[in-house]
């Protein structure tokens, strides 16, 4: 059984190479317009990763995945609850939320290429930020993990291997 951290890590190995397709793009002066839908899915991508991120670690703490219209903005607002993300990031992430939104139900023809640029320069250090939080979230659950573990009734060692698929 594959463990959350490794569904993690699949899921910014994947977030990787899209930063790093839209890495090649991002400079081109005159975008086509099908390039344009290229960048805005990639956008989606980055988002749709780090909303899969969130939403592995809120079930792995048995939080149930908000069932509402607006799931997506309850998720960024639980994950900022449960302390796995800082409210400046969501609100970071929150702006790739509502375009998400947007190319997801308009037509490619009506992306412009002005309002692209921002998203697009910004998304490194978006993730970035997200990533560090997420990276630091995971090294304290781990940590206390193992220290729950190891306390107590001295049957530490069968519980590591027991979690062992946690983290």
């Amino acid at each position: 059984m594959v463990s959350v951290r490794e569904k993690i890590y699949a899921e910014m190995e994947n977030i990787a190479t899209v930063l790093t397709e839209l890495e090649k793009v991002k400079d081109r002066s005159h975008k086509e317009l099908v390039v344009l839908v290229g960048i805005g899915a990639y956008l989606q991508n980055i988002y749709s990763g780090m909303e899969n991120i969130l939403k592995q670690l809120l079930l792995h703490k048995s939080i149930p995945i908000p069932d509402t219209p607006t799931w997506h903005k309850d998720l960024l607002n639980l994950a900022v609850e449960q302390n796995i993300i800082t409210n400046e990031t969501a609100g970071k992430i929150g702006k790739y939320l509502f375009f998400r939104h947007f190319f997801t139900h308009a037509y490619g023809f009506l992306l412009d290429e002005e309002k692209l640029e921002p998203l697009m320069d910004d998304i490194p250090s978006v993730y970035s930020e997200f990533k560090g939080e997420i990276d630091d979230y995971l090294t304290k659950v781990l940590q206390e993990t193992r220290t729950d573990q190891s306390e107590g009734d001295g049957s530490g060692d069968k519980k590591r291997e027991r979690c062992g698929n946690c983290f």
